[in-house]
């Protein structure tokens, strides 16, 4: 392993800025209309005496982390607010070490405290997650170069601690071909609210200059790649599903799909059903034949408690909500899982060990038939700005061709920032943004987004920094 700088965190800060969705965001349990963004900001030392600050942002969305159906989303945001406090105490107290080292040292301590007072694993990668993030990019920033360096060399000092299944695997290697792309392609969300065609919208369009249906998304975008949200109820999905192909099939070029169950479904069988209904359904032909993976369709308490196979043998099925930790996608390989999500909210090194680990299992399973692993790269409504730059930079590491990305279709552009802050990002990164309607939004050319500014900026991905003064100091959590 490269000789990876030694540090300390000195200080963690929480901030929140209000969101308010343009449009209603219909997913699992929940339809989204506002929710805070949380940015955390530290200030980190390095051995050698030098300090510098990093940054990280992030949706606080409720019921995704935690679904249970007696918690408000206010405990869902109070929830992650207790996370991140927890990890800040935990990563003050663990001293001196690598960028990595010290995510993997206040891990077990940090799980621990949050399942103390009831936050679940998902809840608990949220606090570890933003805080490696935000002390990755001070850690570029003092060095001077984009973080994509700092992983080529590994000088996060990566290592395969708390992966056995990785031991002998040459990480140093791994890590030194993974490089940024110059794009990657936008798969647009369909929620389940979503209007599929401009007719739809009758009565009650905003006509605000942005697309406002799946048919004028695809105009306006020209999107190619897409995640169609189902809702566990098999009769409903079908007849979604039929009236978006009804859309989709409407584009001469090939496109691909995937599809989120979104823990809506209980059992494997049932979803084995709705694969096989598809099938029969002569409307649904050719997003069957483009269909790439199926995304958690069955409530975490159940996924890993039985086998897949009888869908995997189908189509790919990947975890997502399941990943609550390092150790889950050996348990769900095994039971037929071939993927796994990449989140920013889950957290970086883990997307990069889980990266390796495709790599590794990909290798020696060329020769066997096995069928082979892959990643996805999905979006929790990231925000314009440091939010949805670092999940990007996270996305194009793991070498993924296309990123789920739906926040700059249900808000308004950097909706909250200020014009100063707006055109400061706009002047870092001309290539991923544009202004339009009096806001800077997310440039979508081709169905794709431009990477060129994001892998040249030091630091983790962001060319441009928010305005702290026009953010609140989070609230103190119920649970820390």
């Amino acid at each position: 392993m490269t000789d990876a700088p030694r540090l300390r965190l000195l200080e963690a800060e929480f901030f929140e800025r209000p969101v308010t969705l343009r449009l209603p965001f219909r997913f699992g349990v929940v339809t989204l209309r506002e929710a805070p963004q949380a940015f955390t900001r530290v200030r980190i030392r390095l051995a050698d005496g030098r300090e510098g600050e990093g940054v990280a942002a992030q949706l606080m969305v409720p019921k995704w982390f935690d679904k249970s159906p007696g918690l408000s989303n206010e405990q869902n945001f109070d929830q992650l607010r207790s996370a991140l406090a927890i990890a800040r105490e935990h990563f003050l107290a663990a001293g001196e070490g690598t960028a990595f080292g010290l995510s993997a040292a206040v891990e077990p301590a940090h799980r621990a405290a949050c399942a103390a007072v009831d936050l679940n694993g998902l809840v608990a990668s949220f606090g570890i997650a933003e805080i490696e993030r935000a002390i990755l990019d001070a850690l570029a920033r003092i060095e001077g170069v984009p973080a994509f360096a700092l992983v080529a060399a590994n000088r996060v000092g990566l290592t395969a601690q708390g992966a056995p299944d990785l031991a002998g695997f040459d990480i140093d290697a791994f890590l030194a071909g993974l490089a940024p792309a110059p794009s990657i392609f936008v798969r647009h969300t369909v929620g389940m609210v979503d209007a599929l065609t401009r007719a739809d919208t009758a009565g009650h369009r905003l006509d605000d200059g942005l697309p406002e249906s799946l048919e004028e998304v695809i105009a306006a975008y020209g999107h190619r790649h897409f995640k169609l949200k189902v809702s566990g109820d098999a009769d409903a999905d079908i007849a979604r599903l039929s009236g978006i192909a009804a859309v989709i099939d409407r584009i001469a070029e090939p496109y691909v799909v995937t599809l989120d169950g979104n823990e809506q479904y209980d059992t494997v069988d049932a979803v084995v059903a709705l694969w096989r209904r598809m099938g029969e359904t002569p409307r649904l032909a050719r997003m069957v034949a483009s269909t790439l993976h199926i995304e958690q369709p069955i409530g975490r308490a159940r996924a890993l408690a039985e086998p897949v196979h009888a869908l995997a043998g189908l189509v790919p099925v990947e975890v997502d909500e399941s990943d609550s930790d390092l150790a889950v996608f050996t348990a769900a390989r095994a039971l037929g899982y071939r993927g796994i999500s990449a989140k920013s909210c889950k957290g970086f090194y883990r997307a990069l060990i889980n990266r390796a680990r495709v790599a590794h299992w990909n290798a020696g399973d060329g020769a066997t038939g096995v069928a082979r692993a892959f990643m996805s790269a999905e979006d929790l409504t990231t925000q314009a700005g440091i939010a949805v730059q670092q999940d990007l930079a996270l996305a194009t590491l793991v070498g993924v061709t296309h990123v789920e990305r739906n926040g700059h279709h249900y808000v308004d552009g950097m909706a909250g920032a200020s014009d100063a802050e707006q055109g400061r990002f706009l002047a870092a990164h001309p290539d991923l943004y544009a202004r339009s309607n009096g806001r800077v939004r997310l440039a979508i050319r081709d169905g794709a987004v431009s990477l060129a500014s994001i892998a040249t900026a030091p630091g983790l991905a962001a060319g441009a920094l928010p305005d702290w003064a026009s953010m609140r100091p989070m609230s103190r959590p119920l649970a820390a």
